[in-house]
């Protein structure tokens, strides 16, 4: 297996881990099978290691991951805010976890964190990384924070810590990051990590279906709705988009993750290489965009919605109305045209 540290590196973790006796682990808002995964995988393994450890999330991550190994013991910040403050301000190290800027967590939660007295590691796979962390393992051609997890863990000694627990949610991680193993980014050593964590006795097909196969009936007809009557393809740009607002999405009951994948749904259309999701909130709407081949979403997100992410996918925000946002879009996209055709 390959090397991602060096033996500083490796050192540095070794002694910040041995030296703290309460670890934090945080990740990013709106939680998702990566960051939740990796973040209760390197819960598992710590704890394998005799740590008192707590796992800080923003916000509610969806009812599709909750059911993971030590997830009833997560601290979420928007409803736990005192807990988390206290477990921020007693923490001997703080861990970032797929997310590469202290802004990625939330107003609320970054002030925090930025206030800690804590080291920090960041492990993480998107594309430039804020400078704070003692440690930083940065790798954007990883599939996922979860396999990186899988790797560091390895580096540092700790593989014999990877017990039945902490193999399912690395591998649920990876499997949702990776678009079950079928992103470019999966490469021969995303399959090893697999094949060793099956080798543990990891039930791979119940982990697909505790994702996958426990949809409820408002969020398929909130996906059917999507699909049939909000879907807008723009050929002449190769481009799709799919947008839902706030009285659309109470109309099914939505619940956090109710819209996970649509905007793959439309990317997944014959000739499309670029789609985009919008999503109104009470204050902002949020963007996901995801592309094939060579267009740079990660750049595209970055430019002008206040974003970032992956080269193929990313995502961003912006306060303007969502028919504002949609139509500034289809102006952006318009001017790159030929860039997402040729891509």
């Amino acid at each position: 297996m390959r090397k991602p540290l060096s033996d500083s590196e490796v050192q540095l973790t070794q002694s910040l881990v041995a030296g703290a006796s309460e670890i934090v682990i945080t990740t990013h808002k709106s939680p998702d099978g990566d960051a939740i995964g990796s973040s209760l995988g390197l819960y598992h393994i710590l704890k394998g290691l005799g740590k008192q450890v707590t796992v800080l999330i923003p916000d509610q991550a969806p009812d599709f991951l909750r059911w993971m190994a030590g997830f009833d013991k997560v601290v979420i910040f928007s409803e736990q805010k005192e807990q988390a403050l206290e477990s921020i301000q007693r923490a001997g190290l703080i861990f970032s976890l797929d997310y590469n800027h202290l802004s990625r967590t939330g107003q609320g939660m970054e002030q925090a964190l930025r206030a800690a007295a804590a080291p920090f590691i960041l492990i993480d796979h998107h594309q430039q990384p804020e400078d704070y962390a003692k440690v930083c393992y940065s790798n954007t051609k990883a599939s996922s924070t979860a396999e990186m997890i899988f790797q560091y863990a390895d580096q540092c000694g700790w593989k014999s810590h990877v017990n039945l627990d902490a193999a399912e949610c690395i591998y649920c991680g990876i499997m949702t990051d990776s678009g079950s193993f079928r992103f470019p980014n999966v490469t021969p050593e995303t399959h090893h990590i697999a094949a060793e964590l099956m080798s543990l006795g990891l039930d791979h097909a119940r982990v697909h279906r505790e994702v996958y196969d426990t949809n409820l009936q408002d969020r398929l007809r909130l996906t059917g709705y999507a699909l049939n009557e909000k879907l807008e393809v723009i050929p002449e740009c190769a481009a799709a988009l799919i947008s839902l607002t706030q009285d659309e999405l109470k109309r099914f009951n939505y619940r956090p993750g109710d819209t996970e994948g649509l905007v793959n749904q439309a990317l997944s259309i014959k000739g499309i290489k670029m789609a985009a999701f919008f999503r109104e909130g009470s204050n902002e709407v949020k963007v996901s965009l995801r592309s094939k081949g060579t267009f740079d979403v990660n750049q595209f997100a970055r430019k002008s919605w206040n974003g970032g992410g992956h080269t193929n996918a990313a995502g961003g925000s912006t306060t303007e109305t969502i028919d504002q946002a949609i139509a500034r879009f289809k102006q952006e996209i318009e001017a790159v045209s030929e860039q997402i055709m040729n891509s």
